[in-house]
């Protein structure tokens, strides 16, 4: 059922457009399955999360895609060296050492135009073409894509301080709530962000947006509330192959973008 998703997203993305998939990382969090297997090359269903999305970028047009390897780096090469989409043109970058998840931009060669960067364990029905679409009509040099997410605190809340008295209680919230818009690890850029990338050591994509919004670049948000998981956890990783794998959310998946798609 999900390739037909993949189907349903037809090539409708401007040419010239480029990916960039972060896949170096160790996941840790995920242990002990990424002791032997890198966290994008877990399997869903009978490929791998990396396949998965390499196959919704050559589905939406975009077919120069690089990928920025380190940690069991000659297993994801064995792997997507023979299993390519056809007609997708990948290459590869080698973090000798731990860069962030923006560090390794500056080692990709060809950032000369708009492009997308993403990790390489998101899994999700987004729409890259409409999010390209709406970066460039924004003007923005990196738009974010979001979700809202709700965040629980696991213990009980106080707070303290009134009339100049620290240590008085005023309010007490148990395993409070609150629901946020956060980063969905899927982002376009504009090759001018480059220049606020450090040229050696570690930096995140948390640091070169708090660069931008030093600086007063526009930096532009992506709402979208269709399906997406970050592969983080084995929990989150068990629940994203139930969901994934199920016939009726893919469904429901489908039908919006060709919503979405419909003149």
């Amino acid at each position: 059922m999900t390739e037909g998703i993949v189907d349903i997203l037809t090539a409708r993305s401007r040419p010239g457009s480029k990916a960039v998939v972060l896949a170096g990382g160790r996941g840790t969090r995920l242990s002990p399955y990424t002791s032997v297997l890198p966290k994008p090359l877990m399997p869903i269903g009978d490929r791998s999360i990396l396949e998965l999305v390499l196959s919704q970028l050559k589905g939406c047009g975009i077919l120069d895609v690089t990928l920025c390897v380190g940690y069991l780096s000659h297993l994801i090469r064995a792997v997507i060296g023979n299993r390519t989409p056809s007609g997708l043109d990948i290459s590869y970058v080698v973090e000798r050492e731990a860069l962030g998840t923006a560090g390794p931009l500056r080692l990709v060669p060809g950032l000369h135009s708009t492009f997308v960067a993403m990790n390489g364990d998101v899994l999700t029905t987004l729409d890259f073409n409409h999010l390209l679409g709406v970066h460039r009509e924004q003007g923005n040099i990196v738009t974010i894509a979001t979700h809202q997410r709700v965040i629980r605190v696991d213990y009980g809340v106080l707070h303290l301080g009134t009339n100049g008295n620290s240590n008085r209680v005023f309010a007490y919230d148990e395993k409070p709530e609150m629901t946020s818009a956060v980063s969905m690890g899927i982002y376009v850029l504009e090759p001018e962000a480059m220049n606020y990338i450090p040229e050696a050591g570690y930096f995140d994509f948390p640091d070169l947006v708090r660069a931008l919004l030093d600086a007063g670049e526009p930096v532009g948000a992506y709402p979208f509330d269709g399906m997406w998981f970050d592969i983080g956890r084995r929990d989150d990783y068990e629940r994203a192959v139930s969901a994934w794998l199920g016939e009726d959310v893919a469904e429901a998946a489908a039908n919006a973008i060709l919503d979405r798609a419909a003149p």
